[in-house]
């Protein structure tokens, strides 16, 4: 184990040597990241956004779902609480459960095998009983993250493709996964660009000041480069 952190900490270090002072290019920041140690794993690149928003002010908090443009390099396992004659349209399109009543006692129940949960509006009086079973692992529906809505079979095809939620913590940050290291330059360098203006559209009306304080990416075990995103 003490052999390992030491490794690991040369490997850190090498990689600070990298990083030039300042804010950095995005395509640029990518290069650089891409330079740094390889881990014994094709790490997740992240994203991190410290907003100048008020997250105490309901209005100025951000939550929704997005999908990147080359996705995030892995699939979500999704379920659906939905009225019977969809059910099979679920599964059909990737659910790995759907279905009303019985799915609902099963979660409740302790089963926990899942990365996104989908509701049809018919069925949030229902799921609402399963809020402090879900609600504490930011997996409880909401129409504001998408992931109460009509179109459940669609729904299902875009979350188990990569489509993800979001949300800013308590510090008015927002972290998340732009893709993987094995991902071509452009790739990545397009879904961070595209996250960056969607959440510049998406200012809230009554921030003041500085909005984007700060953006910086990073691999799972590497040090954050600060972007330019002005």
């Amino acid at each position: 184990m003490e052999r390992w952190y030491e490794m690991s900490s040369r490997k850190y270090k090498k990689s600070l040597e990298k990083i030039p002072e300042g804010r950095v290019d995005i395509d640029k920041a990518v290069e650089i990241l891409k330079e740094f140690e390889k881990a014994g794993f094709d790490m997740t690149v992240e994203l991190v956004m410290c907003l100048g928003i008020d997250p105490a002010q309901a209005d100025q908090c951000l939550r929704d779902s997005i999908a990147l443009p080359n996705g995030i390099g892995k699939t979500k396992r999704v379920i659906a609480f939905c009225p019977e004659d969809q059910v099979e349209a679920a599964l059909n399109a990737g659910a790995v459960e759907a279905g009303g009543d019985e799915l609902i006692s099963k979660v409740q129940d302790g089963w926990m095998d899942f990365d996104v949960a989908l509701a049809h509006p018919s069925m949030m009086k229902s799921v609402s009983r399963l809020g402090k079973t879900l609600g504490p692992s930011g997996l409880m529906p909401s129409p504001k993250a998408g992931t109460v809505t009509d179109d459940i079979d669609n729904a299902v095809r875009e979350f188990s493709a990569g489509k993800f939620e979001y949300r800013n913590d308590d510090g008015g940050n927002i972290h998340l996964p732009v893709g993987k290291m094995n991902f071509e330059n452009g790739k990545l360098v397009e879904n961070i660009r595209f996250f960056i203006d969607h959440i510049k559209k998406k200012k809230p009306s009554g921030t003041r000041g500085l909005y984007i304080k700060k953006a910086c990416i990073s691999g799972t075990m590497t040090p954050s480069i600060e972007l330019n995103v002005s």
